[in-house]
């Protein structure tokens, strides 16, 4: 097993064996392609010839390059064409009567010391080997699609699996330019353990009328910089797959966030299975098309929909971060805005929180000197919420505790004129909890920006069951007007955003208490296997450990969930003290600044 692997076979040759072809081919390696399907196989060569001439066009590679690479690749019918193959990579359909049956056959094909990998990613690494004469020699190599550009794979061993063709294999991914992660075997490894869990209850938020497919899509590029919102990434996927590695994951685990959503079943009977089908939760342009095209479910136009009141006057309670944003928010749109903290001293001093950050876009080229004075010329700072008294929409930014919040809704509620709207930008509280101290509740809604406010695109507007619809037009008029992108959502705790985040965080946590993968590796899978911008322990790191925390409590008693139960390493690293970033150790120690 030690030998340099220099032929391999790729058994399968659909969308991820030729991209796995394709990599070993131009890394230099004699690849063996086998598929039953001869049309598959003349597929998978095509596919080669394309991507090779236009990285000629694109001068990564020359003509002549390009020739040797198409030469190493060699297209077979029968497992027999492996016989000389020091690894062979199975990518075939995924079930475990044909992958045994695959294992089974090489047995008698290919030489004792040829190491044996499924590219599985939901089925036992374990059970597969049992079937092998050799079960030592059987690991998984689970690369990523589309497998030229991704960097992750994951190299997945059984309690069977020999050290040695561990190493050879993990020194074959480096050389092919990929960053290989050690994993154990269970269901999903490390990447997609925590993306199908995700995608899972995205799927089910969609499912109980919670969100609109393209909202919960829209929250989740716009709130956390994914590339791709979780349904359109479950048609990419394909809805049947997800359904398979789901179903694995949760007869391992038990846990009701695993249990596939029962539409990931409806859709796949249907044969709705995502954008191989032209159909799954959106509606493509063709089979295997990539441009989603109108449906039934496709949003209406606005035109004809209520009218919202007319808003040029803008409250901003508080004097942190968060209020300063959303300040500067307001005001670079032209906004007349009173930002009112509980001193003058800290109203003026959020002020020049705002003058120092239009500065910085003055200094980038972003934003004219004239632009920020007239800007900064906008805002008005005050001591009191008295000086709410004639704006037309007032924005509460103040501390995430519910008293808090009710104390200064009950002031707002005298303070304000009679018909402006009264909103609130938490995150995880009930908003109605929030409206209710008010004797116009139906003047109150949720307006939830993310942090920075002036750079984060994203606001979720949060009805409760009492908010009447002309204030829910004004703020998505509002929203629209300062450039940001509203989503509709309920008064549920999370709302999108962090309802799919947060379980997704805390599932890594536990990942790491079980010893399963380490820090780096879970960081580094989802940052290389999934495009995420941060890995999990970054972003905890980042946002607090205490928030996180607090998220994590209120999802829990809101949704009864064991599964939402907060990580206990979590909750004893902030009982430590250790909060993340701004205190210079959470999962990570920071300098101190």
């Amino acid at each position: 097993m030690d030998t340099p692997l220099t032929t391999i076979a790729v058994v399968g040759l659909g969308t991820m064996g030729t991209g796995i072809a394709e990599v070993l081919a131009r890394a230099g390696r004699e690849v063996i392609g086998i598929d039953v399907s001869e049309a598959a196989a003349r597929q998978a060569v095509a596919s080669l010839e394309a991507s090779t001439a236009r990285a000629v066009l694109r001068e990564r590679i020359t003509e002549q390059e390009r020739r040797d690479v198409l030469a190493r690749f060699r297209t077979f019918s029968d497992l027999q064409a492996a016989a000389d193959a020091e690894l062979v990579i199975e990518v075939v359909p995924e079930t475990y009567e044909v992958k045994q049956q695959v294992f089974r056959e090489l047995d008698a094909v290919v030489s004792p010391t040829a190491i044996l990998a499924t590219g599985t990613n939901a089925l036992s690494v374990t059970r597969l080997a049992a079937e092998s004469r050799h079960p030592e020699r059987v690991l998984g190599l689970h690369f990523f699609n589309p497998a030229p550009a991704m960097k992750l794979v994951e190299v997945v061993s059984s309690v069977l699996t020999a050290p040695p063709a561990v190493e050879s294999v993990t020194r074959l991914a480096r050389e092919l330019g990929k960053e290989p992660v050690a994993v154990g075997d269970r269901p999903g490894f490390v990447a997609d353990g925590l993306l199908f869990g995700y995608l899972n209850q995205a799927a089910a938020m969609y499912e109980a009328n919670y969100a609109s497919r393209e909202d919960i899509d829209a929250a989740m590029k716009l709130g956390c910089g994914l590339p791709m919102g979780p349904l359109a990434l479950l048609d990419l996927i394909g809805i049947d797959t997800a359904r398979t590695v789901l179903e694995a994951m949760y007869t391992a685990s038990h846990d009701r966030l695993h249990a596939p959503a029962p539409v990931l079943g409806q859709l796949s009977e249907a044969g709705l299975t995502g954008r191989k089908a032209g159909r799954g939760f959106y509606t493509y342009d063709a089979p295997g098309g990539q441009d989603v095209v109108p449906d039934a479910l496709t949003p209406a136009s606005s035109a004809g929909a209520v009218a919202g009141r007319t808003v040029s006057s803008v409250g901003v309670a508080g004097s942190g971060t968060m209020a300063s944003g959303i300040a500067e928010v307001f005001a670079k749109a032209g906004y007349s805005v009173v930002l009112a903290a509980r001193s003058q001293e800290k109203a003026d001093t959020a002020k020049a929180r705002i003058a120092k950050s239009l500065g910085r876009s003055v200094s980038k080229g972003r934003l004219t000197e004239e632009a920020r004075d007239e800007t900064l010329a906008r805002i008005t700072p005050a001591g009191t919420l008295d000086s709410f008294a004639d704006v037309d929409l007032a924005v509460e930014a103040v501390a995430e505790d519910l008293e808090v919040k009710r104390e200064l809704f009950a002031t707002l509620d005298k303070v304000c004129k009679p018909g402006a709207v009264l909103a609130t930008t938490t995150s995880s509280l009930p908003v109605v909890a929030v409206a209710r101290v008010t004797s116009r509740p139906e003047d109150v809604i949720g307006m939830h920006f993310f942090n920075p406010a002036p750079a984060m695109k994203l606001v979720e507007v949060v009805r409760t069951v009492l908010t009447a619809d002309d204030v829910h037009a004004t703020v998505r008029e509002v929203c629209v007007k300062v450039r940001k992108h509203p989503v509709d959502c309920g008064d549920r705790a999370g709302f999108i955003v962090n309802a799919l985040l947060f379980p997704y965080l805390n599932n890594a946590i536990k990942m790491v208490e079980e010893h399963y993968a380490t820090l780096d590796d879970i960081d580094a899978a989802m940052k290389l296997g999934g495009g995420y911008p941060m890995g999990p322990f970054e972003l905890l790191d980042v946002v607090g450990l205490d928030v996180s925390l607090a998220i994590e409590k209120v999802l829990h008693s809101e949704f009864r969930d064991p599964g939402l139960a907060p990580a206990p390493l979590l909750e004893h690293l902030v009982a430590a003290g250790c909060l993340g970033r701004k205190t210079g150790r959470g999962f990570r120690e920071y300098a101190r600044r």
